[in-house]
């Protein structure tokens, strides 16, 4: 057993804490929150995107009913943005006010969000695209199509809570 005390202890790993490229940490958590909810919005959008023309040629008169998926796919985009924004105005110059911990906290938050969004994006593409065939044989299966796509969000809406909660330091 070593003879150092609590005290001694702390003042030794306090200034560990205070590292200079803990910023470094939180701008990496701004941009993992914002280019992964980026990237599963622009698939989504454009995965629907390609199912929404290939049903217009048979039902045009369907194509704002089919809108949905690709609207849903950019709200995603928008939980990465809002992560993003209030992160960044939570970034300080590494010393005493910032240390390495809310550095790692909030890369963990941005990156979180942004998986979350990523797969959201991913789930709401593919659910949208089947969905609007399906729309295009069968009208009546609209609010089947609405519930599988608000399934899919919800993990985008949960990745932006964690993110909040997490970078919350």
């Amino acid at each position: 057993m070593s003879n150092i005390t609590e005290e001694e202890r702390v003042a030794y790993l306090k200034p560990l804490e205070q590292a200079m490229y803990g910023p470094f940490f939180g701008s990496l958590g701004v941009s993992a929150a914002m280019v992964f909810t980026a990237a599963g919005a622009a698939y989504g959008t454009a995965k629907a995107g390609s199912g929404i023309a290939s049903m217009a040629v048979a039902r045009p008169d369907l194509v704002m009913k089919a809108i949905i998926p690709v609207v849903m796919a950019g709200i995603v985009a928008i939980y990465g943005l809002v992560v993003s924004v209030i992160i960044s105005g939570k970034l300080g110059p590494g010393g005493p006010d910032y240390t390495i911990n809310a550095g790692f906290a909030q890369f963990a938050g941005g990156l979180v969000c942004g998986l979350c969004g990523l797969g959201a994006g991913y789930a709401i593409g593919v659910a949208g695209d089947a969905g609007v065939r399906a729309l295009s044989q069968q009208p009546r299966f609209f609010v089947g199509m609405i519930l599988i796509l608000i399934f899919a969000e919800v993990l985008g809406l949960y990745g932006m809570i964690v993110a909040l909660i997490m970078a919350a330091v």
